[in-house]
């Protein structure tokens, strides 16, 4: 087989099929996986959430993942931020011609072992290949569909004033691997990677453990910082961040230092933003310590009554200042 994608892999013909047998099949088979034109489903009464999400990055390749683990990642998280179990994915490939059959591979593999870390089943797919300069190497939509857990009801538009704001641990990582890896500073940040996971793992428990949380957010695309904003005019809320509360690692608080950048805006995709009554913060907090990679689980502000739509960031120097709108194009900018 051709060490290369070329043009006769997305014709449909008997290319098409060795691609689909020698990279898809053989990392996405399981019980439901099907060769035919939909897949067929069993699901319980219940409700159910349904997303879809495309994925453009470059490098496709990247420290602590690549743009496959990113795709499973993005639409499993925002299944788990609706209190979603996820259950079933289908992905679609766009390819460029001459994209290297080696590198496809391994973003398969890093899709097969995602989903399986997740819980979740890819169960159908498309597969297109794109002349050479019109597709950036490869680009993936993955849908996906979750059974919500009986209780949640989250929603960016049920904040309420008293609500304490809780991250799941340090901000920005993604964003600023992303940029590193780009090469375009020449600034070396070895222990800076990107925190892509995905996230029912982390969900999960402290849904269980505090029913009444109101508002769940990955803060994907614009950071953290977008995500309060989004809050913010969804309840007609005001928020009070304590920027001293806020964990950023020291590696991206040195290249954001370097480089003039708000850690707030850079992209995180194993994080989530989470709003609650002030009185189960500590329990929320503490269960998400236990988790895998939330560790650095802090409070990092309140919902208030006062400035609604609007972020107000206390400094670390205790001077109350409004945080800028997020606004034009956010660098880096990651798909």
């Amino acid at each position: 087989m051709n060490e290369r994608v070329t043009l006769a892999h997305g014709a449909g013909g008997q290319q098409t099929t060795e691609l689909i047998d020698r990279v898809f099949k053989a990392h996405f088979s399981n019980p439901d996986f099907t060769a035919d034109d939909a897949a067929v489903l069993t699901l319980d009464a219940g409700r159910l959430a349904f997303t879809t999400d495309g994925f453009i990055v470059s490098p496709c390749e990247f420290p602590g993942g690549n743009i496959g683990k990113l795709s499973i990642c993005g639409t499993v998280n925002d299944l788990s931020c609706m209190g979603a179990k996820p259950l079933y994915m289908t992905c679609a490939f766009v390819i460029e011609e001459g994209f290297p059959m080696e590198t496809l591979e391994r973003i398969a593999a890093a899709m097969a072992a995602t989903a399986k870390e997740a819980g979740v089943r890819i169960v159908a797919g498309d597969t297109k290949v794109a002349g050479r300069g019109q597709v950036d190497g490869v680009f993936i939509t993955t849908t996906g569909i979750g059974r919500v857990m009986e209780k949640a009801n989250l929603s960016g538009s049920r904040a309420k004033a008293g609500d304490a704001v809780i991250v799941s641990g340090d901000i920005g990582r993604h964003g600023c691997t992303i940029l590193l890896a780009r090469n375009e500073f020449g600034i070396e940040a070895p222990d800076v990677k990107s925190d892509c996971a995905p996230l029912w793992s982390t969900v999960e428990p402290i849904l269980r453990a505090v029913p009444g949380i109101h508002v769940i957010r990955d803060a994907t695309r614009g950071g953290v910082g977008t995500v309060l904003y989004e809050i913010a005019g969804q309840s007609r809320v005001g928020i009070c961040l304590d920027a001293a509360s806020v964990p950023v690692a020291p590696g991206v608080r040195g290249v954001c230092g370097m480089l003039g950048l708000e850690p707030l805006y850079l992209a995180c995709e194993g994080r989530i933003v989470i709003f609650a009554p002030k009185e189960s913060a500590p329990e929320i907090v503490k269960t998400l310590r236990s988790c895998p990679g939330s560790e650095d689980a802090a409070v990092i502000g309140e919902v208030t009554e006062e400035d609604p739509g609007k972020v107000v960031m206390l400094t670390e120097i205790g001077a109350k200042t409004l945080l800028p709108r997020p606004g034009g194009e956010l660098l880096p900018r990651i798909c």
